[in-house]
């Protein structure tokens, strides 16, 4: 099929900022403000700048989110110091990885804005995700649904010892 038409998307799209999480705080903020919650909040690790989450809606286990402590929706006016710790910190989740799934290749990204596809628009992040041949299959490429065979709790465990 070359194409696929939906015409009832251009409402939404044209839209634009109403899909965002309107009136609500943001979860990257709340998280990395009650460090005794780590756990729960799936922190795995707390650096100067940065903290390295689990996404709690995953695509696939072991998929990580790289936070700045500072609430800012631009990479470019993200301070050196930050830009160069979340970089860091990617390498170091791409390490963990390696060590507790042995993936045999990762993505990794941002998404910046509303119009990227960015979840949570305001408060940029990068995800890093291992990959294997084959972890993509029909229900969730054209289901849009997600088979996860590892628990939240176990991928935490799994990891936390990593960093």
């Amino acid at each position: 099929m070359d194409r696929l038409w939906s015409p009832w998307r251009s409402e939404y799209i044209a839209a634009g900022s109403s899909a965002d999480l309107k009136g609500r705080g943001c979860v990257f903020c709340e998280i990395q403000g009650d460090p005794s919650k780590d756990e729960q909040n799936f922190v795995l690790h707390r650096a100067k700048h940065n903290f390295v989450v689990l996404n709690i809606h995953p695509y696939i286990p072991g998929h990580l989110l790289i936070v700045p402590h500072q609430h800012v929706s631009d990479l470019d006016a993200t301070p050196r110091e930050t830009s160069n710790e979340m970089m860091d910190l990617t390498k170091r989740s791409q390490t963990a990885l390696r060590e507790a799934y042995k993936p045999p290749g990762y993505n990794i990204g941002m998404n910046l804005g509303a119009a990227a596809g960015a979840g949570i628009v305001d408060h940029i992040h990068v995800h890093i995700l291992p990959r294997w041949i084959g972890d993509s299959n029909f229900i969730s490429t054209v289901g849009e649904t997600r088979v996860l065979p590892e628990d939240l709790v176990t991928t935490y465990h799994k990891l936390l010892g990593k960093f």
